[in-house]
């Protein structure tokens, strides 16, 4: 498994006001689409683009393009939801697909609820979003569903990362490619991240 952390001033800056408890809803909501927008910029560098002849206004040149439309985005419910519309800021014609999990408190498992995915062939890229792996169960759980619906080429993308939730996918998943804006210390008793940013969906959504 490869995982890079994405250390540009940019994402360090915002990823510090995201982790401040102070931060409200609305602005913890634009920084996640913010950080989700500058992650994408470098989780897009191996996918293929393609050689196409434009007309500027003084002659013909060799451009290229990017086929969007081969590219599929699946964001782990709820909290995948917030980086869904930095993703599509750059690619607005990929497809996009949902999984919805949610973790039980006693045993720390994924429990599946919703699952929908457009049409995946063998050479879809395929981008994984969940703000924080914590444990890699839910997101291991996830990139499992990808793989059944024939995906191949897999790369997740998350704001923030423990060093147990990148070990589980690791084993699980050896030829998936992360991205993260930091891997923290480690979890807590509870399987929170720590120094982390709390619970991203509820500080999203304010539901707490």
């Amino acid at each position: 498994m490869n995982h890079f952390v994405i250390r540009h001033p940019l994402i360090l800056h915002k990823l510090t006001i995201l982790r401040d408890k102070s931060t409200g809803p609305k602005e913890f909501r634009e920084l996640v689409r913010e950080i989700t927008m500058l992650m994408t910029y470098e989780a897009t560098r191996h996918i293929t683009i393609h050689e196409k002849v434009v007309e500027t206004p003084l002659e013909k040149c060799k451009g290229y393009e990017i086929d969007d439309k081969s590219v599929v985005v699946v964001p782990i419910l709820r909290a995948g939801l917030g980086m869904l519309d930095g993703f599509l800021q750059l690619l607005p014609n990929a497809s996009v697909g949902y999984v919805g999990l949610y973790r039980d408190e006693e045993t720390k498992s994924p429990i599946e609820y919703y699952m929908k995915f457009p049409k995946i062939h063998d050479n879809t890229e395929v981008f994984v979003l969940d703000p924080m792996l914590a444990t890699g169960n839910s997101s291991s759980k996830a990139v499992e569903l990808v793989k059944e619906n024939g995906g191949k080429k897999i790369t997740m993308l998350s704001v923030l990362a423990a060093p147990e939730g990148l070990n589980v996918l690791e084993l699980s998943h050896p030829d998936l490619t992360i991205y993260t804006g930091s891997v923290d210390k480690r979890l807590n008793a509870n399987a929170y991240i720590i120094p982390g940013l709390g619970d991203a969906g509820d500080r999203l959504y304010r539901t707490k």
